[in-house]
């Protein structure tokens, strides 16, 4: 199975927009720079994400991007299922009854015995992206690192970060 690059850009993205504090907001731009990326794709990505209401956009020039919900509640499958889409990897054309002299349709009254292994397989490769949420990668990320992964995370949010306008017809 291969998955699209916008996967891996759309978790790592995912992971930096779980580490943002309070109402904090990324742009496209910077997760882009971040990652060594296209703005462009990535924004394309995002969009999926936002769709899939796994982040939010905050519009205007002081916009960007903050998790929709908790990291704990974002699996590593929602993220795949919102970029890549829910069809399964594997879709069983059957095959098997064409070419020349084929059999006649009673020899294909069971299903594909090709199908059903990979559906099976489908089915254990979600339940693994499922059981993993996005707190669970920070958990493990933090747990290795000596330092240097934080510390180059909190300079680029220290000139990256965002705060939204207060709205000024809100009481405070």
């Amino acid at each position: 199975m291969k998955l699209g690059d916008g996967v891996e850009q759309a978790i790592h993205c995912v992971t930096v927009l779980a580490s943002l504090p309070g109402d904090g907001l990324l742009s496209a731009a910077s997760l882009a720079e971040l990652h060594g990326v296209s703005t462009s794709y990535l924004l394309k990505h995002l969009q999926m994400l936002s769709g899939a209401d796994i982040v939010r956009t905050v519009p205007g020039p002081r916009g960007g991007y903050r998790l929709a919900r908790p990291p704990e509640k974002i699996s590593l499958l929602d993220i795949v299922l919102a970029v890549e889409g829910p069809e399964p990897a594997f879709r069983c054309k059957e095959i098997r009854q064409r070419g020349p002299d084929p059999l006649p349709p009673e020899y294909f009254s069971a299903p594909c015995q090709i199908n059903a292994a990979m559906l099976r397989a489908e089915r254990a490769w979600r339940n693994e992206l499922r059981s993993v949420t996005i707190s669970d990668l920070i958990a493990e990320v933090a747990a290795a690192d000596d330092g240097a992964i934080a510390a180059r995370g909190c300079a680029f949010l220290a000139t990256h970060l965002r705060q939204p306008k207060p709205d000024p017809s809100s009481k405070t």
